[in-house]
């Protein structure tokens, strides 16, 4: 049987690109997503490869409702084999001129999100096993100028990985994270269609370019693979090498 998976935040530029990944390689789907139209116009260009794919509307910040995205998934699929989560937003602000609600806001679309996230796909993977993915950031990795916020905020999905993995790998359950530089995709739109702004986040990936939503989506997809049960506990860079490396500039 074909592999199953719960995508939540699919619809972003990262989770489309890896729910076609997925959908094109016969993985059946249940995506969630805050915007429900956003979704159907998704669930319409992925059935061209079959009709296993479903979506349910939900806040990922509201622990009812991702309880009942799980349980939703498992009834319309039976058992799942991994889940992910990449809710996220970006704050580029120093921490003198966060506010508490921005701070907040941060917190519950990254990690409290990630954290109700891990918390119903270990239950549903509980008896079968299975991959769970959460979206991490480089600025957790070193140190990037008015990344406070988010920096803590996913530093938390970090500590959450490191501890699910260790707590359920007798269950056969392997939690990881992807750590990217920044990417291509309508949330980071103000940073790379500003021409100044571009070129300097290029000139400091040491590859020489930013991220496109199909490098993150790709590894993903190979954390999530049956085949690759060998790896739990990571965070995983792919960034250009700017989390290790000296960049061009």
């Amino acid at each position: 049987m074909n592999p199953t998976y719960a995508i939540v935040g699919a619809t972003g530029g990262i989770g489309s690109e890896l729910c076609r990944r997925l959908a094109a390689g016969g993985a059946r789907l249940f995506l969630g997503a805050r915007t429900e139209e956003t979704l159907e116009t998704l669930v319409a260009e992925l059935r061209v490869h079959h009709s296993r794919i479903h979506a349910f509307p939900l806040d990922a910040t509201n622990s009812a409702e991702v309880d009942l995205f799980f349980e939703q998934a498992q009834s319309q699929f039976g058992t799942l084999s991994g889940a992910v989560c990449l809710t996220g937003s970006i704050l580029l602000k120093p921490i003198h001129l966060t506010n508490d609600y921005e701070f907040a806001e941060t917190l519950a679309i990254n990690a409290t999100a990630a954290f109700y996230t891990l918390r119903a796909a270990v239950k549903a993977l509980m008896a079968s096993g299975g991959s769970v993915v959460l979206a991490s950031t480089v600025a957790t990795k070193i140190g990037l100028m008015n990344h406070e916020a988010i920096a803590a905020a996913k530093g938390a999905i970090n500590g959450m990985v490191l501890a699910a993995a260790a707590t359920y790998a007798a269950k056969n359950i392997r939690v990881n994270a992807v750590a990217p530089g920044l990417v291509r995709t309508p949330l980071t739109q103000k940073l790379t269609a500003n021409e100044a702004s571009l070129k300097a986040s290029t000139a400091m990936h040491p590859l020489g370019r930013i991220g496109e939503p199909a490098d993150v989506a790709s590894l993903i997809a190979w954390l999530l693979d049956p085949a690759n049960t060998w790896i739990t506990g990571e965070i995983i860079s792919i960034d250009g090498g700017l989390g290790h490396l000296r960049g061009r500039s």
